[in-house]
């Protein structure tokens, strides 16, 4: 018994410690990039995700090759362009279309837009997929849309471009949920492996138009920055900060249940809006107060309902992509196997 109860502290101290080194990687690389944008007056989102996926595509190849921390699951080089490439376009959209939001808007208000990615995801599979969505699932996704809806019209820093930016990586991340379901069947993922095929890809397709876009500001940002060499390895920090993000993600799942990932998950955009106001002090009203917190109650109820509609018994009518774990929960960034097929 006293091991046992020894064995159960030491997995409730494992799991709060990977859940706040979790929220640290991931408030810490948004308050970077929105300084990168901000403070240090590097007004160039593509170039920022270039920098990402470079040392994203380094971290996971030393990980798994030199430290091997993790083993490398093998991808057959037909499937490399069949299946990892698509996905990787629409990860790098996703990236890009992020730092994108943050150039133009207060994190605060583009992380309570990225909390309508459930929204967007539901409607996505019911419009162009028509799968069945139990009707709990429609209610919970209510309190999203509402706060969003309230939290956009009370927003003080409100930019068009910015939100519509935003709004749309929340359809990227969406889509590519689904493009995982289809596209990487038959293979299970972790968020290690995907970065390690993926990030290169986006390296390969994001390279060419950050250059062309993006060279001369960047010569021109370089000549008239009073010390660019500290701002360069800021940059540089974060993308190192970028890819840590994504191996704490891998720590966290296999730290924490379904339920407490998902409670964590909404929490952490609380925490990152918290920070984010303390750094930078963008003015936020009650009202856009109050949206925030009815959308992160919103999707807490919404991951409560999917995952008490995934522990039906046996035999009754489940609902089609509610996650089935703390994996699943987590498509955007990793893909479990689909159950039933090759």
């Amino acid at each position: 018994m006293e091991e046992g109860s020894l064995w159960h502290q030491w997995s409730m101290i494992r799991s709060l410690l990977a859940i706040l080194q979790w929220w640290g990687f991931n408030v810490t690389v948004i308050i970077m990039n929105k300084w990168i944008f901000q403070k240090l007056d590097f007004k160039f989102p593509l170039s920022v995700s270039c920098v990402h996926f470079i040392c994203s595509s380094i971290g996971a190849y030393i990980v798994i090759k030199v430290l091997k921390i993790k083993p490398l699951i093998v991808v057959d080089p037909e499937d490399r362009w069949k299946r990892i490439f698509p996905m990787s376009f629409v990860f790098c959209i996703n990236i890009v279309l992020g730092n994108i939001s943050l150039r133009y808007i207060p994190v605060s208000f583009m992380q309570t837009i990225k909390s309508f990615t459930p929204a967007t995801t539901v409607v996505l599979q019911w419009l162009v997929w028509r799968k069945y969505f139990n009707w709990r699932i429609w209610a919970s996704l209510v309190p999203i849309v509402g706060g969003i809806f309230l939290t956009s019209i009370t927003e003080l820093s409100f930019n068009v471009f910015g939100f519509c930016a935003a709004l749309f990586g929340c359809l990227a991340t969406s889509t590519k949920t689904i493009l995982a379901e289809s596209l990487l069947h038959g293979y299970k993922f972790d968020s290690i492996n995907t970065v390690y095929y993926m990030a290169p890809f986006a390296t390969m397709i994001l390279g060419v138009p950050a250059f062309l876009l993006e060279g001369n500001g960047i010569l021109d940002w370089f000549e008239a920055h009073s010390s660019p060499w500290s701002a360069l390895i800021m940059i540089l920090s974060s993308g190192v900060v970028a890819f840590c993000l994504n191996f704490s993600i891998f720590y966290v799942i296999h730290s924490t249940t379904a339920v407490t990932f998902n409670v964590a998950g909404n929490l952490k955009v609380a925490v990152a809006v918290l920070v984010s106001w303390m750094i930078f002090r963008n003015p936020i009203s009650p009202m856009n107060g109050v949206g925030c917190g009815i959308t992160l109650v919103g999707c807490t109820f919404y991951g409560y309902v999917s995952h008490m509609l995934s522990q039906q018994q046996p035999g009754t009518p489940r609902t089609p992509c509610t996650p089935r774990n703390k994996m699943e929960l987590l498509i955007p960034l990793v893909n479990d196997k689909v159950e039933g097929k090759v």
